[in-house]
């Protein structure tokens, strides 16, 4: 068994000593989010700190999209990871790595929502938060990029909830209908109709 050790990649959180499964690679950037968990699971630090890069960024826009508080969002992220880890053991490659790990983000989300029983309102340096988060696959427009950045969250704010998911699913995480109903616990057809009622919203209330 090897020594545990703080990880870089993630303050207090384990990480083990890298074993042969990435060593033996020639390039471990290329390896595929699966393969990484894997080998993370045999005890490679290595693999832990490269899918925890690739996938920190998106999944703390998704959480600050949906709480609009970056203290909730810091709570939920770590709450997340801690559970990936909690979980690497057992994990099986029977679905992507991202399905995965949105549906933990999912129902911890919905936990956290049963909890309050309503959304609270944002705190005032929310939307400053949110546009500091990078994304370089925005497209350039006239508008500033903050100000794209606060008119699309209000946009997605008057979205239903279950409508603002299946969106940043789709838009910002790239994943396929079947796997935001694998996320979301519906059906195709259901994520289809929710993906285009929220995309006919924010065309009404961004026409540009």
């Amino acid at each position: 068994m090897n020594a545990s050790r703080p990880c870089p990649a993630l303050a207090g959180f384990p990480c083990f000593a890298p074993s042969r499964t990435l060593r033996a690679m020639n390039d471990t950037a290329d390896a595929g989010d699966e393969t990484l968990m894997l080998a993370w699971a045999a005890g490679d630090a290595v693999a832990f700190e490269r899918l925890y890069a690739r996938h920190r960024a998106r999944l703390y826009r998704f959480l600050l999209r949906q709480l609009r508080d970056p203290s909730l969002a810091d709570e939920l992220f770590q709450d997340i990871w801690q559970r990936v880890i909690a979980a690497r053991r057992d994990w099986r490659p029977e679905a992507r790595f991202s399905t995965w790990l949105y549906r933990i983000a999912h129902n911890r989300l919905a936990d956290h929502w049963r909890a309050q029983r309503h959304r609270p309102p944002a705190p005032e340096d929310a939307d400053e938060r949110a546009a500091r988060i990078t994304d370089p696959d925005t497209p350039e427009h006239a508008l500033s990029e903050f100000e794209q950045r606060r008119r699309l969250q209000l946009a997605l704010d008057a979205l239903p909830p279950e409508q603002r998911e299946v969106l940043l699913l789709r838009l910002e995480q790239d994943l396929s209908l079947e796997e935001i109903g694998a996320i979301t616990g519906v059906g195709r057809e259901t994520v289809k109709s929710r993906l285009r009622y929220a995309m006919d919203k924010l065309r009404a209330r961004l026409p540009e």
